[in-house]
């Protein structure tokens, strides 16, 4: 798996792919401190409601998502991108400690510093809940198989 500064703007199409494959595939790990380093130390974020800044906010951030979220697959894909900036589209599934499934979805604009690391990160999320046997996302937790069609396939 790329690290967080292996692929840097500018961006091509190929390059973007890979760049959003590797967040896609870190989140999936569901390790904040790893995830974190993909992120500038001083990384200002939107994530719904809540406005995060800097590693250590992350970090605090995505450990409460993860262990509210259990069972979370997700799967990303590139909608546009320029020099330093990507957005996506994404989905993924969690179950909350009732048991009930949701689906969130959402799209996220991403801007990057010279080295690779995302200082800005812009995330609008809504989540629909979901029977598991609507489930979409059956993988090992851990990345996406790389033969999986991810969000190319899905209709909703």
């Amino acid at each position: 798996m790329p690290k967080p500064t292996d692929i840097r703007p500018p961006f091509t199409r190929e390059t973007a792919i890979a760049k959003v494959r590797a967040a896609e595939d870190a989140w999936n790990t569901r390790d904040p401190n790893r995830v974190a380093l993909a992120y500038s130390v001083n990384s200002q974020w939107r994530n719904r409601d809540s406005f995060v800044q800097g590693r250590d906010q992350i970090v605090a951030f995505l450990t409460g998502k993860w262990d509210a979220e259990q069972e979370y697959r997700l799967a990303k894909q590139l909608w546009a991108f320029t020099d330093n900036r990507i957005a996506v589209r994404f989905q993924y599934e969690y179950r909350i400690a009732s048991g009930k499934w949701f689906r969130a979805y959402g799209n996220e604009n991403w801007e990057f510093d010279d080295d690779g690391l995302m200082r800005r990160r812009e995330a609008s999320i809504n989540d629909y809940a979901i029977d598991e046997s609507d489930r979409k996302f059956h993988w090992p937790l851990g990345a996406r198989p790389a033969n999986d069609a991810g969000l190319e396939e899905l209709v909703k």
